[in-house]
This record gives structure tokens, C-alpha cells and sequence, in this order.
């Protein structure tokens, strides 16, 4: 059986301030193999978000993960990051 994914101390903190401005967000985080953690959604848009602490950097699977996807991940460590992804703050 798998174990429960690490999430960042942070991640919390980011979905529930996407949340809070009308976003949907599920965890990506139990997938592994360097997927982002998050998936977000407002409106017609969606976001593809790998949370990191302050001073976190990618793993080889992630940065092999954002190589090979044709879409862009976004890296984000704080709330405020997240709402200025989503267009909520500037």
C-alpha cells in the first residue's frame, strides 16, 4: 500500500486562498512521478501548480515531468503567487 503523500507546510495555505476566490483545486499529490501537486480551476482556465517552500527546489522526476509536459507548470510558494496566477491580485 502507498503512503500518503508529503505536501509542502505551505500548500494548505494555497488552496484554501484559491478557494476562497472561487476556484475549484484538487491534490495531484498522491500521483508522484514528479506530476505537480495541485490542479486548479476558475472559470474556463486551468493551472497546473507545483508547490515548493521558500528555498524548495524540483526533484529529477518534476523537472523531468515539466521537460516532457507540453503545457506549462507553475511553480508557486506562497498564496499571494497563487492569486496573482489566478488574476485575483496584481
Amino acid at each position: 500500500m502507498r503512503r500518503a503523500a508529503k505536501i509542502d507546510q505551505n500548500q494548505p495555505d494555497i488552496v484554501e486562498a484559491l478557494r476562497k476566490v472561487g476556484a475549484s483545486v484538487v491534490s495531484l499529490a498522491s500521483i508522484g512521478q514528479g506530476c505537480p501537486d495541485l490542479l486548479a480551476c476558475k472559470g474556463d482556465k486551468l493551472w497546473l501548480i507545483e508547490v515548493k517552500g521558500p528555498k524548495g527546489t524540483l526533484t529529477d522526476d518534476q523537472k523531468r515531468f515539466i521537460l516532457n509536459w507540453s503545457g506549462t507548470v507553475h511553480i508557486i510558494r506562497t498564496p499571494d503567487e497563487a492569486l496573482k496566477l489566478v488574476g485575483e491580485i496584481e
